[in-house]
Parts: C-alpha cells; structure tokens; sequence
C-alpha cells in the first residue's frame, strides 16, 4: 500500500499531457517513412526467412542491414540424439527457409550427424556449458566465421534459456523462440 505522497506511479504534474504529445511526435518523427516499395520487398524477406514481419522489422532496424542466416540448436530442431529425425512439420519451415542454415549440435548429437540432417547447410557443436563467457563467445563467432560472415546477420532459434544467452555471447542478430518460429507458419 502507497503512502503519504506516493502518487502510485501515476503522473499528474501540470504540463505532463503535452510532454507526452511531445515526446510521441518527436518519436514519430524520428522514425524512416520508407516507401512501399521497400516495404513490400520486406515483407517478402520476412517471409523468406519464416519470420514474421514485426520481428524481421525489429531484428533489422536493431543491426541496420539484412539478415544472412539461422543458427539453429539441436533442440529446437527435436533432434536429442544421433539418430534422430527432425520432425515433419519443422523439416517442411527449415527447407523453406531462403538463408543460410546452421545447427548447433548439443550433446549427445554430434555436429556431423546434424549436418547430415535435410535442410541443414552445416552444423557446429555447442559451446560447453562449462565454458567462459568469453570462451562462449570465441566458439559461436567461430563457427559463424566459417560460414564467411559476421555473428550479428544470424539469428539463433533456441530452446532452452542457455540457448538464448548465446545471443549475447555471440553479438548475434536476435533470439527467436523455437516454437514461435516452427508455429508461425502452421
């Protein structure tokens, strides 16, 4: 319970409604008006990549250029050991995908059976959950480096909370949750 001079969090200073008149509009202002030209070869873009037009809009004004690849985890693929296949539905949204395709093997999936999988264009091991930060980093720059690219054009599609903690190890584009990008398109 608020006390004695508490306003609850609600702002009511004189003044306080043009202020956010004012910041909105600078905002606004601020914002490219792009022309729908571009807008629509976005559009088609984000729908080359499987993602939805809001995240692809969001990951790209983020980083200031387009998106190259995926890195995939073993996880968020359901392959959790060798000789596991990647189920129908995500092996139909990962061979649509128009970009690069990299699993990230974790264990018990060896980065060669990964690569054998449909719809993969390579595949690297995880980084040891053992392993530093900065070790963390080196490994995942690493395996994008091979691919002949920058870690930041490269979204990570994961599962787990240490999956999603690469994207910052990494420098990566983005983290995009493994069943909000296979479900998207069902």
């Amino acid at each position: 319970m608020a006390g004695i001079g508490h306003n609850s969090g609600r702002v009511r200073e004189p003044g306080h409604a043009f202020r956010t008149l004012a910041w909105a509009k600078a905002r606004r202002d601020l914002l490219p008006v792009l022309p729908i030209e571009v807008v629509r070869l976005r559009v088609k873009r984000a729908q080359a990549l499987g993602l939805p037009y809001k995240t692809y809009a969001g990951i790209r004004a983020s980083t200031g250029h387009d998106l190259i690849g995926f890195l995939f985890s073993s996880n968020a693929l359901r392959v959790l050991r060798d000789g596991d296949a990647i189920p129908r539905d995500r092996a139909g949204r990962l061979a649509a995908v128009q970009a690069d395709r990299v699993g990230v093997a974790q264990p018990r999936v060896t980065p060669t059976a990964l690569a054998a999988k449909p719809g993969l264009d390579a595949a690297c091991a995880a980084p040891a959950i053992t392993l530093s930060w900065a070790a963390t980093r080196d490994h995942l720059k690493t395996a994008v480096r091979a691919r002949g690219a920058a870690a930041d054009r490269y979204v990570i599609v994961g599962d787990t909370a240490l999956e999603r903690d690469w994207v910052a190890a990494a420098g990566a584009a983005g983290w995009v949750a493994a069943a909000q990008y296979f479900d998207a398109g069902a």
